[in-house]
């Protein structure tokens, strides 16, 4: 039961990944530090609602 999200990087909020999780195992948001293309850098990304 895999729930397709969408990743937002913190500091400049654009939309970067989209990646899958499974409801069932992961009940609160992810997050992640991703790189961030428009930042240049590493950076928390966040689970959309």
């Amino acid at each position: 039961m895999k729930q397709k999200v969408i990743l937002v990087c913190t500091e400049c909020l654009s939309r970067n990944y989209s990646v899958q999780k499974n409801k069932r195992e992961n009940v609160e948001r992810l997050e992640l530090n991703k790189y961030c293309k428009n930042c240049g850098k590493h950076t928390l990304h966040k689970e959309t609602k």
